[in-house]
């Protein structure tokens, strides 16, 4: 049984999202979003390096010695599956392990609001999940892919980076591609699965031009595609989109993308009051005529209103869901504080990006 398994278990036992280890330090546990040293002696270099190089391929030692940083995944049989990078750093080894649960969760486990689903219902356009790393991105795509899988009859390509939540075919058949085992790149893959006739094309990171433009692209030309960019406001992520392209081509991609747009999810995950765990606060902006238009005619500093304006069809702005969330008593007022004083700044700053 590889070392490493120990510490996975204890994970999963006491609710640890994260796992830290690092060569010459205790093995750090992250619970319900604060990072704790664990009851546990110190791991010296070699020690380290014989827990994480037993649970890698030679080709995947290779490329960590080469380049000094890796992504992969394992699985625990009957615990759960987890996402590891493993990287270089003075002195030794470190690696960071990320839990993810073999239940594939539901949107209604995870308290989203029923306009996720009605995005959901769209035969073609882009869907946008946002927010930064740990935000829990990956999870909600994972839901939605989930809800299409029980309601919906389509082939469903993911490209991931590495594979996380494992999706069985229920109504759907879900093929699912690692960048870097099954392809080259998100672009690679992406380019090729509008070749692989699907329904839905999940893109794990929108990471550079070529891949955005790729994704535009399919979401014109009839596919619904679901895509993660690290910003934390809807009015910032616009400019995500726009901002790569040269100058002569961004008033064509703001058509394209106003033109394509079904909704962005924003989200941050706060911990709860009672510090039993964590809850996502979102922000959500749909893609109508108000939101198209301001798209269009480059008014990102114009979306915040819009959103306000159009809360009765589900839209909301990230403050006025984390007053919500006081309000409600899942969070303190001081955590929500920490996440509005985050969103004013960004809001502001994508202002003055106009």
């Amino acid at each position: 049984m590889p070392r490493i398994d120990t510490f996975l278990k204890i994970m999963q036992e006491n609710n640890v999202s994260d796992l830290h280890l690092s060569a010459n330090t205790e093995p750090m546990l992250r619970i319900n979003g604060v990072l704790q040293r664990a009851e546990h002696r110190q791991l010296s270099e070699e020690e380290l390096k014989i827990i994480i190089y037993e649970l890698l391929s030679d080709a995947q030692i290779s490329h960590l010695e080469e380049k000094g940083d890796l992504d992969c995944a394992y699985t625990l049989p009957g615990v759960a599956r987890f996402r590891i990078n493993v990287y270089k750093k003075y002195p030794g080894l470190a690696a960071a392990f990320r839990i993810i649960p073999n239940q594939v969760p539901s949107l209604d486990s995870l308290g989203f609001p029923d306009v996720l689903k009605k995005m959901l219902t769209y035969r073609s356009g882009l869907i946008l999940v946002t927010g930064p790393t740990n935000s829990g991105k990956s999870t909600t795509l994972a839901a939605m892919v989930n809800h299409l899988n029980d309601h919906m009859s389509h082939h469903i390509i993911t490209l991931e980076d590495p594979l996380e939540f494992i999706h069985p075919n229920k109504k759907c058949l879900i093929n699912q591609r690692q960048v870097g085992e099954h392809c080259e790149s998100f672009a690679s893959a992406l380019r090729a699965a509008l070749r692989e006739d699907p329904n839905v094309i999940l893109v794990g990171e929108m990471r550079d031009l070529e891949t955005i433009s790729l994704a535009l692209t399919a979401a014109e030309v009839g596919q619904l595609v679901l895509g993660t960019l690290h910003t934390r406001s809807a009015a910032q992520t616009v400019s995500r989109v726009v901002d790569p392209f040269p100058a002569g081509q961004q008033t064509q991609i703001r058509h394209m993308f106003s033109e394509v747009l079904v909704g962005i999810c924003s989200q941050q995950l706060l911990r709860k009051a009672d510090k039993k765990g964590r809850v996502a606060a979102l922000e959500i902006m749909l893609g109508n005529a108000a939101i198209r238009n301001l798209i269009r005619d480059q008014k990102s500093h114009l979306i915040n209103n819009a959103i306000m304006t159009n809360r009765a069809n589900g839209m909301q702005l990230m403050d006025q869901h984390l007053k919500q969330l006081v309000s409600d008593g899942l969070v303190t007022q001081d955590e929500a504080m920490r996440y509005m004083l985050e969103t004013s700044i960004q809001t502001q700053a994508a202002s003055q990006n106009q």
